[in-house]
């Protein structure tokens, strides 16, 4: 590795030492000047004409945009990308571009910053964020993506020039050259040469933040697993996970989604089935919003793992409520409803969904209730289809206050719990640099008041399945023994027996009565699940 890569060159001589943000280079608009054209010469040098006439492409456009978005206003780059892209226009191979450069970059901000960061003269904090953003992406494109050096760098210099000024783009110019004079195997020694232990070198080359890599370290080991998964787990996270669809029962079959998708007018779509549960169907090459079936709500986007432990949850079978009644008995004692569920926290409303198609063929009705209106409003939206007679009402409540409201009430209550959502890092990979650890505390407290009201909510032989997307430790099992510790009216069900009757026998579960599954393991999102009954 040269000296000049690693350290930036000579001062004022390529753009990466001094001058850039300099508030007297501004121009009306707030973009930054070259240097010529700020000391009042209007003609712009003979010099990399190539690189001056560059505009920016649609695609790298649309990728810093979002970007931009997720930066400014904490949104969630699955949310926003779809939209700019049929907004503007842009489909097929430059639709793919768009969307591997953002989410990619995005995955890799970490591994990107320690290279960048050995490129300028300065702390990271102290480049303008739009400009850090722009050298980002062109790091992705030059050790992340099949796209030519020269490329990479002009266009994402053209991107420069068009969206932050000359000066910048002489700026970015500079250090893609440095980054592109070493390949990222080069890069990965230079930016772990001084990790202090293997935890940090993979958090650094994996792109996570140290804290969270050292919590999914805790969790392997926690659950049942090597922490030498840790690698294969930290790689999961960064390989964009496949759509997976959901047929809802009794609103569509999987035969009949996967044929509504054979039948793509594009004629580029194809389905396989989904490994574990049996409502799921693996989508590639189509919108999943072209799909008659997910556009009026019988089919979704849901992964899978995401589906399997609801069905687990909705096959697991309640108690009476009271001892059975002697023979010849003409009192109600015991029966065994199952006539009543709760979503506690049903926003935006997958799990809603499917949990009333699966009321609706055995005759049951739900209450999803959920604390933010607007979220409330997804679930009535994500309801759409469902037969009305099995949804009895969505509802903006707080759900820590539905036990005390409604004591005993339902058959069946699942608390989905806000969480951290570390388990769905490949789905949303802004994630893992917004949460710090500072949001565990907070978010289990909440966790262990929404488990104790669903348990107060349950009817005595009923179930309640918590459920999270992390696979943090103080998110699952600590939060279910803090709230066990206190009662002595709630047995632990054994949800990996409920799992592997979904599922089948082959679903590689570790030796517990919970289950926590693995992207590299299970190809899903990192979901926990436990069950338990309120005693009869």
């Amino acid at each position: 590795m040269s000296g000049d890569a690693r350290t930036g060159g000579t001062p004022g001589q390529d753009g990466t030492h001094g001058g850039h943000g300099g508030g007297d280079r501004r121009d009306a608009r707030g973009r930054e000047r070259g240097a010529a054209r700020a000391r009042g010469a209007g003609q712009r040098s003979e010099a990399a004409p190539s690189q001056r006439a560059k505009g920016a492409d649609p695609a790298r456009n649309v990728a810093f945009d979002v970007l931009q978005e997720v930066a400014g206003s904490d949104a969630y780059a699955n949310l926003v990308l779809p939209p700019l892209l049929r907004a503007r226009g842009i489909r097929g191979r430059d639709a793919a571009f768009a969307t591997e450069l953002a989410y990619g970059t995005l995955r890799l901000r970490g591994r990107y910053d320690a290279i960048i960061a050995r490129c300028v003269d300065r702390p990271l904090d102290q480049v303008d964020p739009n400009v850090l953003d722009l050298l980002r992406l062109g790091a992705h494109q030059l050790l992340g993506m099949r796209v030519a050096q020269h490329a990479a760098v002009s266009e994402t210099v053209g991107l420069a020039r068009a969206r932050a000024g000359a000066g910048s783009a002489q700026f970015v110019n500079a250090v893609l050259r440095k980054i592109s004079r070493s390949t990222l195997e080069e890069w990965l020694e230079v930016i772990t040469e001084d990790a202090p232990d293997d935890v940090t070198r993979l958090a650094t080359t994996q792109s996570h933040p140290v804290w969270i890599a050292r919590a999914m370290r805790e969790a392997l080991v926690g659950t049942g697993r090597s922490a030498d998964d840790l690698a294969e787990l930290l790689e999961a996270d960064n390989t964009a996970p496949r759509v997976t669809l959901v047929a809802r029962p009794g609103l569509v079959s999987r035969e009949r989604l996967a044929g509504e998708v054979a039948h793509d007018v594009r004629g580029d779509a194809t389905t396989t089935p989904g490994r574990w549960a049996p409502t799921a169907l693996v989508l590639s090459g189509s919108d999943p919003a072209a799909i008659p079936a997910v556009r009026y709500g019988a089919a979704g986007v849901q992964d899978e793992g995401s589906q399997l432990v609801t069905l687990a949850f909705a096959a697991t079978p309640t108690m009476p409520a009271a001892p059975a009644a002697p023979a010849g008995d003409a009192t109600t004692a015991g029966q065994n409803p199952d006539e009543r569920w709760l979503d506690l926290c049903a926003g935006p409303g997958g799990k809603a969904a499917l949990l009333a198609s699966l009321a609706g063929e055995q005759g049951a009705r739900i209450v999803a209730n959920e604390v933010a209106p607007h979220r409330a409003r997804l679930v009535e939206q994500a309801l759409a289809a469902v037969p009305a007679d099995a949804v009895e009402r969505v509802q903006v409540g707080d759900g820590r206050r539905v036990g005390v409201e409604e004591p005993g009430a339902y058959d069946r209550v699942l608390v989905d719990a806000p969480c951290t959502g570390l388990g769905a890092l490949r789905r949303r990979p802004e994630s893992r640099w917004r949460r710090t650890p500072g949001d565990i505390a907070t978010l289990t407290t909440l966790q262990r008041e929404l488990l104790g009201s669903a348990l107060d909510a349950v009817r005595p032989g009923g179930v309640v399945g918590y459920v999270t997307c992390s696979p943090h430790l103080a998110e699952t099992q600590l939060v279910v023994k803090d709230v066990l510790a206190g009662r002595d009216d709630v047995e632990v069900l054994d949800a990996a027996a409920a799992v592997r009757q979904v599922a089948g026998d082959d679903i590689p579960l570790a030796d517990r009565t919970d289950v926590q599954l693995w992207p590299h393991v299970h190809g899903t999102d990192a979901m926990h699940l436990t069950l338990l009954r309120r005693r009869a």
